[in-house]
Order: structure tokens, then C-alpha cells, then sequence
């Protein structure tokens, strides 16, 4: 028997070259259908959501133990077929084009993360029903991160810490160490900058050692579960007894590192600066700051768009400047390709790999259309996973 479905694939359109969106952002873009025979539809729909979710499981003799918890920061939804009892409408067979825009909520979220035990994710997904059948879908997720607003003027200041040891075992003397950090809060791919003025009066050789670590958190209800990482961890100089020396230390942030995580109830994410001084058979004298990560500050450089053939999308609008004279231009040079059969209906249909028939029907967002009708010669030949037939 012939699959009545033959391709459900979801696109959205990126709106900056590192392809990540943030409060306030419009996410659009189009699902592609491609049917082989005629099928009915109960109902038809994409939609978006933003959730956070943790899960583990603790083991204590033969007891077994799962924690979970779960927090939703927004859903929407946009149907190209509204649901219904009955059969719904007949889409023929062929390949269809169903455009969808959104525009993320104006609220403060958390990073787009995945770890161990919990993830915060933003997940469109489209999923067309019918009767006695099982449903299709699929899904993708987007990138985001929170806007950098400006207000973090408290992260700019220095952070200061001194450490002492005194030696009684395995050694005399004491040893003394002086460290600045430039600031705390830091963009991705930022260098941070570290003072350490180091005084060793003992009688032990040290080497000055840094690292900074990833603390993740991960809480439902009462319980918590951590999880530790290393991002850097070095060994800078060695300082032999009875020298004094002063060090400039530069670690430089992984561009693609996540940004703190504080405005989740159920997941953080931090970091931890860690100066110390090796000292071998004995504890070692340390100062420890914490280090904010921040998201950039959206001042990229200028996109060059999307591959050529593309479209803006929706179709642009008049010009609402008064025209010299007071003569607005004619209807027809506002929207010169309104009549024009040639005229490409949305975005990249140029590129002719997921776009039917230009001539074709476009379907058209009611709360109860009818069947749309569509040019069947037009194909599609990607295929997409979690199709069901």
C-alpha cells in the first residue's frame, strides 16, 4: 500500500548569522506537506513553547528513587486547520506550503541549555491529525538567550581576595597570595583578566594553578542534583622558595559558553573562578570569585540575509512619509507584482526545492478553511523523520 504521506518538514528563518533569537524576536517560517493521495484532515497546527525540565534518578540499597519537575514559560499556537469532529478538509496530493510566524514573548527567560540531568529548550513543532490514524509531526528547536540589558553595572567592579598558610608540617615558613579579578560579569568569548601578587617566605617550591568551573543545579521540590565541569584548569607559573612574584593571568571564555542561568526555579547554571597554589602533601591556599556570564550585547554585525531568491516576508508595506505635493504614487507602483502571475507568493519560493507551483493556491490561516487545493506536479525530495503513514 502506497504512503499517503510523504514528507512533513519544519523550516524557520534566521534572523542574524549565529542564528539565535531572544526576547521580543519574530520566529517565522513554513511547513512543507507532500501527500501522495488525497487524505482528510481532523486538524492541522504548529506551535511553539519554551520549557524547562529536570529528571534523575537516586539509588539507596534495592529503593529507587525519580525526581522531576517541570516550569513552562509560554505556548502558542497557530493552526492552518482548526480541529474538529468530523472529517476535516481534503488535502490533494502534491506538495503544500503552510507559512507560521510567531513573536516571542517580551519576558525575562533563561539560555537555551542542555545538561545532564535538565534542559531548557525552545521547541516548535508541527503535528497534523486524522481520523483512525496516527498522528504526524515533527520538530525542531531554536537557540535563545535572554537580552543583555545594559543594567549590570554591579558586575563591572573589581573582585579582591588575599590567602595565607604557615607551614608547621612537611616544610617552615608561610606563604602569601594577593588576587584582583578586572570584574565579574563577562560576555561570551571575553577575556578575563587575573592579578596575583605571590610571596613565598616558606620552604617549599609552588606552582600557581587556575581553573574555572560550570556548577550546574538541578532541583525538584526539596531535592537537589549537581553536576560539576571543568572549562579551563592550568597551571601558570612556578615559584620556588623564598621568591616573591607577580602574575597576570588571561583566560580566555569559549565563544559558544552558556550564560549564567539564575531566573529558572528549577535550574542554575554558574561559574567559579579558582586561584590557588599547589602545594604538594599539604592543603593548598586558594581564592575562589564567582564569574557571571552574560549573553552579548546584540550588536552583531550586520546579516547579509538569507541565500539569494528569497523574498521579504510579509509583503512590503506602503511608504507612510508624506509624498511631495501631497500625490501618493499609484496603487499599482505600491504593489507592483500584485497582478503578476510570476510573482513569487513568500520567501525563497525561488529556490524551488519546498515550494510548490508559484500559481498555486496559498493556504490561508481561517478558523475553518476549506480544502486547500494545491498544484499536485510540484515535489518535494527531502525526507523527514517522524512522519507516520
Amino acid at each position: 500500500m502506497s504512503r499517503s504521506i510523504k514528507e512533513l518538514i519544519l523550516h524557520y528563518d534566521p534572523i542574524n548569522e549565529s542564528n539565535i533569537f531572544t526576547s521580543g524576536d519574530i520566529v517565522e517560517g513554513r511547513v512543507v506537506l507532500e501527500v501522495t493521495k488525497e487524505i482528510k484532515v481532523n486538524t492541522f497546527f504548529v506551535k511553539f513553547t519554551g520549557d524547562a525540565n529536570v529528571h534523575w534518578t537516586e539509588k539507596s540499597g534495592d529503593d529507587e528513587t525519580t525526581y522531576s519537575d517541570h516550569e513552562r514559560y509560554f505556548k502558542l499556537k497557530q493552526y492552518f486547520i482548526q480541529e474538529s469532529n468530523k472529517d476535516g478538509p481534503v488535502i490533494r496530493p502534491g506538495s503544500h506550503v503552510f507559512p507560521f510566524r510567531f513573536q516571542l514573548p517580551q519576558q525575562n527567560m533563561p539560555a537555551s541549555f542542555e545538561g545532564q540531568h535538565g534542559s531548557v529548550k525552545y521547541v516548535l513543532m508541527v503535528k497534523l491529525k486524522r481520523s483512525w490514524k496516527p498522528a504526524s509531526s515533527t520538530c525542531t528547536e531554536i537557540s535563545f538567550l535572554p537580552k543583555n540589558d545594559g543594567t549590570n553595572d554591579h558586575l563591572l567592579q573589581p573582585q579582591s581576595g588575599t590567602k595565607d598558610k604557615k607551614f608547621k608540617l612537611f616544610g617552615s615558613g608561610k606563604m602569601s597570595m594577593a588576587v584582583t579579578a578586572d570584574k565579574t560579569g563577562y560576555m561570551q568569548g571575553e577575556t578575563i583578566r587575573v592579578s596575583v601578587d605571590i610571596d613565598n617566605s616558606s620552604s617549599r617550591d609552588v606552582k600557581l594553578k587556575y581553573s574555572l568551573m560550570q556548577k550546574q543545579t538541578f532541583i525538584a521540590g526539596r531535592s537537589t542534583k549537581r553536576e560539576l565541569k571543568n572549562i579551563v584548569k592550568e597551571t601558570k607559573d612556578h615559584i620556588p622558595s623564598g621568591e616573591k612574584t607577580k602574575s597576570v593571568v588571561d583566560i580566555n571564555l569559549p565563544r559558544d559558553l552558556t550564560a549564567t542561568i539564575e531566573n529558572c526555579r528549577i535550574i542554575k547554571l554558574q561559574y567559579e573562578l579558582k586561584v590557588y597554589l599547589d602545594v604538594s602533601f599539604a592543603s593548598d591556599p586558594e581564592v575562589m570569585f564567582p564569574v557571571v556570564i552574560l549573553p552579548p550585547d546584540q550588536q552583531c554585525p550586520p546579516w547579509q540575509g538569507p541565500p539569494g531568491g528569497f523574498q521579504p516576508y510579509p509583503p512590503p508595506q506602503p511608504n507612510l512619509v508624506p509624498y511631495p505635493g501631497g500625490q501618493p504614487p499609484a496603487y499599482s507602483e505600491l504593489y507592483p507584482n500584485l497582478n503578476d502571475p510570476s510573482a513569487l507568493p513568500y520567501p525563497g519560493a525561488a529556490a524551488g526545492h519546498f515550494y510548490p507551483n508559484p500559481n498555486a493556491m496559498v493556504p490561508v490561516f481561517c478558523p475553518t478553511p476549506s480544502a486547500p487545493v494545491y498544484d499536485p506536479n510540484q515535489s518535494t525530495t527531502k525526507s523527514s523523520p517522524n512522519v507516520t503513514y
